[in-house]
């Protein structure tokens, strides 16, 4: 089998449940509140995460559409709601964006943990849509932090016009 179109299987651990709407996740409100509700086999695996403020959470994008799956290069459309026009913003690489185009539907989102109590967590920060499959669940830890870090030319433009690209 060619290694580079591997078939790979993962499962739902659990799943968003929030009553934000679907345009308040769209319009980046980021204290939209949400729990995430592991199922029953999977409570075990939270032991140990109380204590921690943030957590990441890996999600499969289940409301892409068709041909958000599979394009490598797009513009950051998220600009034009900060006043940037489309022809202004250059076509990139889906690797350079928080963009929930990519190849693979998976999106990574870092939340705080408010609480947890049994298999549900009760986070805030969430870009998620409610019934969003969870995939995994990671502890946020001062390793991840990059403590020098450099942004390219373009992404300093939008963001010294809009605060977000």
């Amino acid at each position: 089998m060619d290694e580079r179109k591997e078939k790979i299987a993962i499962n739902s651990i659990g799943v968003i449940r929030t009553n934000a709407s679907e345009a308040q996740v769209r319009d980046e409100q980021r204290e939209v509140e949400a729990t995430v509700e592991l199922f029953p086999e999977f409570e075990e695996a939270l032991e140990g995460l109380n204590g921690y403020s943030h957590i990441f959470v890996i999600s499969y994008l289940h409301k892409l559409r068709p041909e958000q799956i599979g394009p490598l290069r797009v513009k950051p459309k998220r600009a034009t709601k900060r006043g940037f026009k489309l022809a202004e913003l250059p076509t990139l690489g889906v690797f350079a964006l928080d963009s929930p185009t990519r190849p693979n539907p998976i999106g990574l989102t870092l939340v705080r943990l408010l609480k947890r109590d049994g298999s549900r967590l009760f986070v805030s920060g969430v870009d998620l849509f409610d019934g969003t499959p969870v995939i995994d669940i990671k502890a946020y830890q001062p390793d991840y932090e990059a403590r020098e870090y450099a942004m390219p030319e373009w992404y300093v433009k939008i963001m010294n016009k809009s605060g977000h690209v």
